[in-house]
């Protein structure tokens, strides 16, 4: 079973929309048993509400509530939990095509990669976004190679999965519990030697996204400073030995 989990935050006039929007995708051409999650961290408006008829009517959607803040803590209290094999996540805005979710998933469900990301910096991938978040993404991802080492293309797009078995292993070390999560993962699974693939995808940046771009870009800073000072401290190497892991890291392309 895959579980795609939608983290929100006051989101009561989308949320409904996009999870059906993601049910009828799903119903019409997965071959593989689902599970849509609707993971509310916080929100102060109808969203709980929404989220819950919407579990209570549909038989492969649920509903998960923190009382507390944050993206990441919503992914990493959901995923921790779950019966699935593969654990994915979406932004609620559904920016990314749903075309590439199937390609997404499948080499973690085979078992031929452990981590999977969407990239709109690959060839082939398509983006419609305003110059200042282009470039703001192209930097942050040039800061991430110069500073953590990473080879990952695109931290930042809303759109990843993770085997269930991984996860468990790794998401106990990410200490983020907001927007620097999704960077923290890539790169402890990166120095697991964990096996990245890599979908391009097609995107349209949200005019509506209620993202604090600079805020952001703070947290993120003091993210890769926190990083690259415990990243010494951490067990990656048994980690690594656990999940069999003895060949470098490297990139899966398509």
């Amino acid at each position: 079973m895959v579980d795609i989990v939608i983290p929100v935050y006051n989101e009561a006039a989308d949320v409904e929309r996009s999870v059906r929007r993601l049910r009828g995708y799903l119903l019409a051409v997965s071959p593989f048993p689902f599970r849509i999650t609707i993971a509310d961290n916080a929100s102060t408006d109808d969203t709980p509400l929404i989220a819950g008829r919407l579990a209570a009517e549909l038989p492969d959607v649920a509903a998960v509530h923190l009382t507390e803040k944050g993206r990441g803590r919503a992914l990493k209290h959901t995923w921790m939990r779950s019966d699935a094999d593969v654990l994915a996540y979406m932004d609620v805005d559904l920016s990314t095509d749903l075309a590439a979710l199937l390609p997404l998933l499948a080499p973690l469900i085979s078992g031929h990669s452990d981590v999977a990301i969407g990239s709109r910096l690959r060839r082939g991938s398509r983006v419609v976004r305003g110059p200042k978040r282009e470039i703001i993404s192209r930097c942050y991802n040039l800061l991430l190679r110069a500073t953590l080492g990473a080879r990952f293309s695109d931290a930042q797009c809303g759109f990843k999965a993770i085997r269930a078995d991984v996860a468990r292993e790794l998401l106990p070390l990410v200490q983020d519990t907001n927007w620097f999560f999704d960077t923290e993962m890539l790169v402890l699974a990166e120095r697991a030697g964990l096996r990245t693939h890599e979908v391009p995808v097609d995107w349209v940046d949200d005019p509506n996204s209620k993202v604090d771009i600079v805020a952001t870009a703070r947290e993120d800073l003091r993210g890769i400073a926190r990083l690259r000072r415990t990243m010494p401290t951490l067990p990656i190497a048994e980690i690594r030995q656990r999940l069999g892991r003895t060949l470098p890291p490297a990139r899966v392309l398509v």
